[in-house]
């Protein structure tokens, strides 16, 4: 398993080749060694790629400057692989799950619940931090973990808001390691590889990509139970990871506020649409209380 772990972890760097057609790797070959000795013709023809990915992936299939790079990073941050015992499963079960996700930090809060990955619009209002220390606080406080995305506004506050009280949280980067996004975050970084868990589908060079965005989001909402909306405009971006929690079949919780705002625009169109209204914590406690039975970890 450790050889197929190390030979996914490398064709996964090279260019030319998606998650998709990695997957079409595997169901050729499980053990992914006999991709190694086809050349980029075979793999044009077998896995229908244009010859111009198949040549890029060939050449970096061989190139020793990539193998040494690969060697140096995992001296400094861990790598989960969709074929180790530890990967989370409830990430299994998603659409398009990640294959290799990087790690700083402790990684057995994957194995912890409940997780509730709490999010919103990156321009919060005055009053958001208070809303969260009213009904996400107490959470925290119970030893829940919270996820979110590291990003501007809610993202930030909701990990705060744990690392300040002593909780526990999992932020998922839209960016590798080395490249913190937003800028202002680098001490939120630190405060989280410190006391939480940092986790990243891109490795450490990778700069932030737009499109990385909404990738990152899937994963966010995968890990949790449950994705509680703190704020939303109308055209929010936090919608993005709404949709792909129902998608997975996981409950999305709302907090209302003023007609007069934007800001709760976003979460009442979710409540109308069938998301739970939050009006205290125990409203998302005696959800997974329900849950949890049947949770899978």
């Amino acid at each position: 398993m450790e050889i197929v772990r190390k030979r996914l972890i490398h064709i996964y760097r090279c260019r030319g080749v998606s998650r998709r057609t990695i997957r079409k790797f595997a169901r050729y070959d499980p053990t992914l060694k006999s991709i190694y000795k086809l050349t980029a013709s075979e793999i044009t023809q077998l896995f229908s790629l244009p010859v111009k990915n198949a040549s890029l992936f060939h050449s970096d299939l061989r190139n020793p400057v990539l193998k040494s790079r690969i060697q140096h990073e995992l001296k400094s941050v861990k790598v989960l692989t969709a074929v180790d015992d530890n990967y989370p499963f409830v990430l299994k079960t998603i659409k398009d799950a990640p294959l290799v996700l990087y790690a700083i930090g402790n990684t057995n809060l994957l194995t912890q619940n409940p997780i509730l990955s709490v999010i919103g619009t990156r321009k919060p209002s005055p009053e958001a931090m208070r809303k969260m220390e009213k009904f996400v606080l107490p959470l925290v406080q119970d030893d829940w973990i919270i996820v979110s995305g590291m990003a501007a506004g809610i993202d930030s506050y909701a990990h705060q808001l744990a690392t300040q009280h002593k909780g526990k949280t999992i932020a998922v980067l839209g960016s590798g390691f080395n490249h913190i996004y937003p800028k202002q975050n680098t001490n939120l970084f630190k405060q989280i590889a410190n006391k939480g868990l940092l986790l990243s589908e891109y490795p450490p060079d990778t700069p932030p990509e737009r499109f990385h965005f909404p990738e990152r989001n899937r994963i966010i909402s995968g890990l949790s139970f449950g994705t509680f909306v703190i704020e939303a405009t109308e055209k929010s971006g936090t919608l993005i990871t709404v949709d792909q929690a129902l998608d997975q079949g996981r409950e999305v919780y709302a907090l209302p506020g003023s007609p007069l705002t934007p800001h709760t625009k976003g979460c009442h169109q979710m409540i109308q649409d069938g998301a739970k209204l939050v009006q205290s914590p125990d409203d998302i406690l005696e959800d997974w209380l329900r849950i949890e039975p049947n949770w899978v970890i």
